[in-house]
């Protein structure tokens, strides 16, 4: 299995099933592919903040919840929260006042 098509189906099987959280050898038995690949693809999904590592060894969702854009919001009070990483910062109307 191409690996494009392997992280595609890892990525289904974590949406399509909220909570789920597989270790290594679970992934690899669940998709039928060789450790190597397997590995390889759940760690470009930890990079791409889709999946974390939890301390037992599994990988987990980042986010069980609804899915973020990539959007940035800014409130009245001028602070700017990415909806992606949940990082403030002050712009610079919020800084002046």
């Amino acid at each position: 299995m191409p690996n494009d098509a392997l992280l595609n189906r890892i990525r289904a099987e974590y949406l399509e099933m909220p909570g789920l959280r597989l270790t290594l050898e679970q992934a690899q038995r669940l998709c039928g592919v060789e450790r190597t690949a397997c590995k390889a693809v759940l760690e470009e999904l930890v990079d791409a903040e889709f999946l974390c590592m939890k301390a037992n060894g599994a990988y987990a969702r980042l986010s069980d919840g609804e899915v973020r854009s990539q959007q940035t919001v800014q409130t009245d009070a001028g602070v700017e929260t990415s909806a992606r990483s949940g990082r403030r910062r002050l712009t610079q109307t919020a800084r002046d006042a």
